[in-house]
């Protein structure tokens, strides 16, 4: 369904009958209205289904139409994997009588997310409810019937769960031409079986898939909270046909294997739309491919949930509200960089002001702000679309990355004509960007006055909730979290449990400082002064660096010091 389209749904009232509505919306006329109502009055059928009959208007319109009406999010089941726990909680014959698709089981919150064409049967809801017992929770999104139709017909008749696709290809033989044809997709086990493993991957909340190819077999491996895990081991065999499937699903050339390519694929999965960037490059015993996983949902975090502390919070607001600078954010690959200036866009982010970013590439759609891609075969790298992005009136501009004097140059050419510059940058410590901007070719006396602040930050796993034990610290871990009390003091270990795949952690924390620029401070970057002098001066202006923000997050019971330990130097802390 096209923007446009959605645009004129959002702006007709609620509440208003279908066909009005339609209608408001200039997606159908009074005639064809008409049309449809008589043609309903002998047929005795709902409205929707008789205007897709009669081709005016397409499913999809319809579902997102009546999805607007109830208040109720709609679905394209055309790009969906079902979860297959989902699936084995409503029988097929149930869903066909009710015209529902369980789409996911959300195990920690006990609720499962199903798709329907009516919303509002209550006998549908009363049956589902006494099938999944009083302990579950429903959530319903709204689909077109004839969609739900095919994906009953689609999911139920095969097997989606990884095991299961095993065996099925274990016991038969594969076809792998047939996996370049778009049609009938699931009746080809290598289908699901990509399909699978990428459901696997988001459901065990990953981010990034490994598929490597070695002499004798393929591993995969999951980036879960920042460590590498291989979570299976597949025979070489099934390689070339799943090269060929994850090829066309991300519009690469299947014919070329030499060269490294890059795709995009888009599916929703866990009742949610999930983009994956994905990469392949030859390697010694075949391709490799690298798939990031891009959630939306979790990609763009509001600032007040990113577990700042207060001052930091606070600091950061008072940045954002300078009108013109530069704000650096600091920290090597992985370290959660796009989330928090994607958090601080979104704070920004008014109908008030213009908001462009120029990204490599653009990784979470935002409403409002005008994103672009860097596009080297169209000569549009950091410093010339920078250049560009002058001429579009813009108040706030996000540059994706300062690797080199001219993109650096440009960047603070535009902090410099009364523009407020996001962008990041490789270096250890908010103290190290300044030695590292000099490096590239940004002279002092051109960083003074111009930066309005450096963020430097890591990313640190969290203790399980559900297993994390409680001891009482040493003498050496109350001086490496320079903890001066007497009192009795409880630290938390990763223990291990379901929950968290025994492996003690789940999900992942920011530790973050943030070094705010004044006119003290510009003067010592101007005169080339050293990096212990602008810490001394930061230190007096209520500076905390990352072992403080370290030390914080230990004692609030959120991580482990072994698990800080392994990230931030804190032994910078033991006097």
């Amino acid at each position: 369904m096209s923007t446009t389209t959605i645009r004129k749904l959002q702006n007709v009232a609620p509440g208003l009958p279908l066909g009005e509505r339609l209608i408001n919306s200039g997606l159908i006329t009074q005639d064809q209205l008409q049309v449809a109502l008589t043609e309903q009055s002998r047929h005795d059928e709902p409205l929707g289904r008789i205007l897709v009959k009669l081709g005016l208007v397409s499913e999809g319109v319809i579902r997102d139409t009546l999805g607007e009406s109830f208040g109720h999010e709609s679905i394209d089941l055309a790009s969906v994997i079902p979860d297959p726990d989902a699936l084995q909680m409503i029988p097929k014959d149930v869903a066909r009588r009710y015209s529902l698709l369980p789409i996911n089981f959300d195990k920690n919150d006990k609720v499962l997310t199903i798709a329907m064409s009516d919303t509002f049967n209550l006998v549908a809801l009363d049956q589902i409810a006494a099938l999944l017992g009083g302990d579950i929770g429903m959530e319903t999104l709204v689909a077109g019937e004839e969609e739900i139709e095919a994906a009953i017909e689609q999911f139920y008749q095969f097997e989606l769960s990884l095991q299961g696709i095993l065996r099925e290809i274990d016991t038969g033989e594969v076809d792998k031409l047939e996996l370049a044809v778009e049609n009938d997709e699931y009746s080809h086990p290598l289908v699901r079986l990509v399909d699978a493993i990428l459901a696997d991957a988001v459901k065990r909340d990953a981010s990034d898939i490994h598929l490597e190819p070695e002499a004798g077999f393929l591993r995969v491996r999951y980036r879960i909270d920042g460590v590498l895990r291989q979570v299976m081991a597949l025979h070489r065999s099934y390689w070339p046909g799943m090269i060929v499937r994850l090829k066309v699903m991300s519009r690469m050339n299947i014919a070329e294997s030499r060269a490294p390519q890059d795709g995009r694929i888009s599916l929703s999965l866990a009742g949610r739309k999930i983009d994956f960037r994905v990469a392949c490059q030859q390697t010694t015993h075949g391709e490799n491919f690298v798939l990031r996983i891009l959630d939306r949902k979790k990609g763009i975090v509001p600032l007040e949930n990113l577990n700042l502390a207060r001052e930091t919070l606070t600091a950061l607001q008072v940045m954002m509200a300078r009108p013109e600078g530069i704000i650096l954010v600091t920290g090597p690959t992985g370290s959660g960089k796009t989330t928090t200036l994607y958090s601080m866009l979104n704070y920004r982010n008014d109908e008030s002001i213009n908001i462009m970013t120029l990204e490599d590439p653009v990784e979470y759609p935002m409403a409002m702000i005008r994103q672009t891609s860097v596009n080297e075969s169209a000569k549009l790298d950091f410093a010339n679309g920078i250049r560009s992005m002058m001429r579009q009136d813009p108040d706030v501009i996000l540059v994706g990355e300062i690797r080199d004097e001219g993109t650096a140059d440009m960047a603070f050419r535009a902090a410099m004509t009364g523009h407020q510059v996001f962008s990041t940058l490789h270096t250890n410590s908010a103290l190290g960007a300044i030695p590292r901007l000099v490096d590239i070719g940004v002279k002092p006396r051109i960083m003074a006055g111009n930066i309005i602040g450096i963020v430097a930050q890591r990313l640190v796993r969290k203790l399980c909730r559900h297993c994390k034990q409680a001891y009482a610290p040493d003498e050496t871990e109350r001086r490496l979290l320079d903890t001066h009390t007497t009192k009795p003091l409880l630290l938390y270990r990763e223990s291990g449990c379901e929950a968290c795949n025994n492996i003690g952690y789940k999900g992942r924390v920011a530790v973050i400082e943030v070094l705010k620029f004044n006119s003290s401070m510009d003067e010592l970057i101007a005169r080339g002064a050293t990096q212990q002098e602008m810490l001394t001066l930061a230190q007096q202006n209520g500076f905390r660096d990352l072992a403080t923000d370290a030390a914080r997050i230990v004692l609030s019971g959120m991580t482990s010091l072994s698990e800080i330990s392994r990230v931030v130097d804190l032994t910078t802390r033991v006097s």
